[in-house]
Formats: structure tokens, sequence, C-alpha cells
């Protein structure tokens, strides 16, 4: 009691005495940031329209920021309020920034993200924006040329849709590479292509007596001689996968730590990692007790690993809220993507009759290992793109929560729930479900996606306002290294539909975009409450967390711009701590 009123005596002190004010509380501030334009999402949601609560700092449609300072004590915020307030915190050694009109949002999560299939990216041919197999590979020869035969060449990046119309040559990378091991993984990992020496190592070789031919559902793709063409889909991409010469404990540390910081110069202050195994979950730990994660890690656990699984079913989730790395959630795959024609549809392709995808045990979903996590207290997250695979989710989802009513409490979530039946919208509220989607998602697939969908079923593709109505909670990712990982992008893709390409005008189902106000929090607060953070993160509050991203421009004024593409963050600050800056942080 006597800190709390010692604190509201210095508080009124600051804000009557402004900021040349040296009378307070013996505990300054660590960190003072000043002179901003400081959003804090203190206010309660908008309405499922998009129409900003009334209290929140908007009057005849223009905003206003609700402060301008935020004075920082160890990981926590201890004050937010005006300019002539804020240096009553100040002592002999706090750190002030001044922000000189930078726009302050809560931190900012990507709650879609692959963190170990980033960094390793980043060692790897980029094959982001090609064409064509001729152009894919002239980025290899460019690395094959100065390497070792025997050398492995690893790729990513070629869209999952690229050669669906016209496939590579058979055995072209073989006969541009007969002397590297070759693998070009696609964008979002649902297609791979590599040459025969890959593919005899992964044993997708021409049929014999001994070897019969793959099934239509393992994903390999042939001559009509059984030759494999070197193109694979869906789930013979972890057969390739599996043939890589496996990381170290510290390889993999390395790629987290390379991504992490990555993403904090993107301006995240948390990312949700959808699907470790057991290598990158040692190396999350490894960095974590050696207090080398600059940014916070909620982990979801890969199903697919299933002794890392198991274990974590009889140990039970991590559900602290104060460390820096969080595992309470599994990540399990139920159909694949809409580029490769793995998503289970509820009718037919439309450019594709007869065939509706793949799902559930045929696509490696594991029934038994997920609904066991649930049991033991795991949050489930799902992929789902297909219309009939989000709605088998949720019957799965439903039927578990039936069985074990002390699962209905732990916010599963539908990962990109990027196809939905109309009837099956309303279903996300009322299993308290989140969506978890990636705004990029639905621009870069608007080139092909009504091809794939027919122009009625398109309209239920990326469905962010359809879900808000129905009182669905989301949280915004963006899905690298699929995907461009700038916020500034899962904004301008959230708010428009629009591609970045400045010739497009066509929005995809228009009616379906959201606000800034709903996008940020999608980032922000929504995110952080489908991580069980609500209270210690999400908005800008004495005693919350000290996350914090600080926009180099402010995107509630103007409304969405093409310009916002070349945006960028000029701080991150994680826990009181500033780990990205574009300059260094005054004393």
């Amino acid at each position: 009691m006597r800190a709390a009123f010692t604190t509201l005596i210095t508080l009124l002190l600051g804000t009557l005495l402004g900021a040349g004010c040296n009378t307070r509380d013996p505990e300054s501030a660590d960190l003072i940031l000043h002179n901003g334009r400081v959003y804090t999402l203190a206010w309660p949601d908008p309405e499922p329209d998009g129409t900003p609560n009334g209290r929140a700092p908007v009057r005849d449609g223009v905003w206003r920021a609700d402060a301008t300072a935020i004075a920082i004590k160890g990981d926590r915020i201890m004050w937010v309020g005006r300019d002539e307030g804020v240096m009553a915190w100040r002592g002999a050694n706090t750190r002030v920034l001044n922000l000189e009109g930078a726009t302050v949002v809560p931190g900012l999560h990507d709650a879609h993200g692959h963190v170990g299939e980033f960094g390793a990216a980043l060692g790897k041919v980029d094959l982001v924006g090609v064409r064509s197999a001729d152009e894919a590979i002239a980025r290899v020869r460019a690395v094959a040329d100065t390497a070792a035969p025997g050398t492995w060449i690893l790729g990513q990046g070629w869209d999952d849709a690229l050669f669906e119309r016209r496939p590579p040559a058979a055995g072209a990378l073989t006969r541009a590479f007969p002397r590297h091991l070759v693998y070009l993984r696609s964008l979002h990992g649902f297609g791979g292509w590599a040459n025969d020496t890959v593919l005899a190592l992964a044993g997708i070789v021409a049929p014999t007596d001994s070897t019969p031919l793959d099934s239509a559902e393992t994903g390999v793709a042939r001559l009509a001689n059984g030759q494999p063409t070197g193109l694979v889909r869906n789930r013979a991409v972890a057969r390739l996968d599996a043939v890589v010469p496996a990381l170290s404990v510290n390889d993999a540390a390395r790629n987290v730590r390379l991504a992490l910081d990555s993403l904090a110069r993107a301006g995240y202050t948390m990312v949700h990692d959808a699907g470790v195994d057991a290598l990158h979950l040692a190396a999350y730990q490894q960095l974590a007790e050696q207090s080398r994660l600059p940014i916070r890690v909620y982990a979801m656990l890969s199903a697919r690993d299933t002794a890392l699984a198991r274990s974590w079913m009889g140990r039970g989730p991590d559900t602290s809220t104060s460390r820096y790395l969080t595992v309470r959630s599994v990540k399990a795959y139920y159909d694949g993507s809409l580029g490769v024609r793995g998503a289970r549809l509820l009718a037919d392709y439309a450019d594709s009759a007869g065939y509706r995808g793949v799902s559930g045990d045929r696509y490696g979903f594991d029934t038994a290992i997920v609904a066991g996590l649930m049991r033991a207290g795991f949050q489930a997250s799902i992929h789902a793109i297909g219309d009939a695979g989000n709605r088998e989710v949720l019957d799965f989802l439903e039927a578990v929560m039936r069985r074990s009513s002390a699962t209905r409490s732990l916010r599963h979530r539908i990962e990109h729930a990027q196809v939905l039946a109309p009837t099956d919208v309303p279903r996300f509220n009322a299993l308290q479900v989140v969506a978890g989607m990636q705004p990029p998602h639905a621009v870069e697939d608007a080139p092909w996606v009504t091809e794939r969908l027919g122009e009625t079923r398109v309209l239920g593709a990326y469905a962010w306002r359809s879900l808000r109505r129905a009182g669905a909670r989301l949280a915004f990712g963006s899905d690298f290294p699929g995907s461009g990982v700038s916020p500034w992008y899962g904004f301008w893709a959230a708010t428009t539909r629009r591609d970045t390409a400045e010739r497009s005008t066509r929005a995809l189902v228009p009616a379906e975009a959201l606000t800034i106000e709903e996008t940020l929090r999608a980032y922000s607060s929504w995110a952080a409450w489908a991580t069980f953070n609500e209270r210690s993160g999400g908005i800008i509050a004495t005693g919350r967390w000290a996350d914090l991203t600080v926009l180099t421009r402010d995107p509630f004024q103007g409304g969405p711009s093409r310009d916002w593409l070349r945006e960028g963050v000029r701080y991150t600050i994680v826990g009181g701590q500033v780990v990205h800056a574009v300059v260094d942080p005054p004393r």
C-alpha cells in the first residue's frame, strides 16, 4: 500500500510540475521515451464491423495519439502519459530517447512463422520471385560454379504454384548439376525440386519389382514410365527434407538467432514459431539459458516429431508468462496448400475436375498425439487451408472438447483458416477457436486463387471481416520465410487486399478488408490473447511488459498507402531493452 501511495503522489507531482521536475520516488526510470505519438490500444476493441469503440482516440474519423511519453523500469512500463510529466521519472542513469514524432504501438507479434527455416534460408540460394525453371537454375549456377563437387546446394523460395502449368523438364536439375546435390524448396514448403542424386537418397527412383510405384497421394511427379521428374509435393517434401545433412544444436542456434535478429529489425517483439522440432527446441533452450533470445518466442511443438510430442505430453505445458521462451502449444498439419492443390476442398477444384486435395491421416495428421496433448493442457494449433480441411478440424476440436471439457479453455487455433464455408465461420466463435491468419497470403495468391476455387467459393477465402462479424478472434503473422516479414507489408495487405505492384488496383474480395486498428490489434493485443499473455502484453499500460514497436510512420494518418511498403521501424524494445535501433540510442 505504501509503495502504491508513493507512486500515486509521484505521478501527480510529475503531471503538475512538468518536464523539469525532479521531485519523485527514488525509483527512477531506466528508459524514457518522449516526443512520440503513442497509441496504447488500452481502449476496448472495435465493433465487429470495424467501427472504433467510443473510448478510442478518434473523432470524426481522425485519430489522435492518446499519449506522447513512456517511462520504463526494468522489463515493465511504469508510467504512460504526456511529455509534461515523464521527466519526473528521470534519474542520473536514465536513458532518454527523443522519438521526434515517431509512432509507438504495443510490441508487434508475428503470430505464424518458421524460425528455423528462416534462419537456414538466409544461407540458401534465394529463389523468391523466379518465374521459370531456367531462372531458378541460373541462380543456383551462380553458387554451384564455385562449389566443390559433392557439395549440397540448397535453395528456397520458388512460388508453390510456379510449376503447375509448366513444370520443368524431367531431369533438368540433374543435367544442369550432375556433380552436386541440389534441393530447392518452394516458398511455403509444399513443393520440392531435386536432382537425381538427392531423389535417390530419399528412395525416389524409377519403380522396379522391389521398389513399386508410389501411390498417387505421395506427391511424387513421374513420367509415364515411372521415372521421377524431380518435382515433389505435399508429403513427399518431408522425404527430401529427411536426407539433408542434419544440423548440430549449435548450427540450429546460429540459424535461430539470425532469424530472431531479423525479426527484431522488422519490429517484432514476439514470434509464434509454428512447428518446433527437438533440435530447434534444444537451440531455443540453449539461447534462453545464455540470455541470448532477443525477442520472445511462443513455441508450438511439432506434432510430426512424435518423440518430442510424447515427451511433452507426459510433462505438460509451460504456462509461465515471465520467460522469453514458452512451450504450451502443438502444431499439426491437417491438409496441404492451395498452390499445389493439396488443400482439402468440399467440392472439386475449379481447375482440376475430380480432385479435392488431401487431408487427415492421409496427410500425416496424428489424431491421437494432438488429442493427447490437448488433454495434457496444450493449445492445439492446426494447419488447415481448404474449406473441407477447416470443417474437419473444427469437427475434430469440437469432438475432443466434448469428451474432455477442460480442453475448451485452451484457446485452440486454426492456422491459416484460408478457405471457409459460410456455415463454418460462426463456429470459430462458438468453439473459441483463434483464426491464425496471414494477410500476405491474400495478395500473393490473388493471381491464381480464383482459378482454383471458382468465383463463388473464393468469396470465403481469407475471410477476415466475416470472421470478425461472427465474433472470432484473429492473430496475424507472415508465414515467413514464405512471405516477407515487414509488418508494413501485412498492414497493406490486411487493409487493402491489393498486391504490391504499382500497376494493380484490383482488390481480392474487398469487403473482407480490415481497418488499421483491427490490423494492429491482430498483430498485438489479439495475438497476445492467443498466447495467454493478454494481462502482460498487448497494450501499453502501467505494469505491462515494456514491449514496444516504434514505427517510422503513423499508420492511423492518411489511410493505406503504397508508401507503407517502403517504411520501417525505428526502435524495437523488448522487456525494456532496445534490441533494434536505426541509430545508437542516446544517453
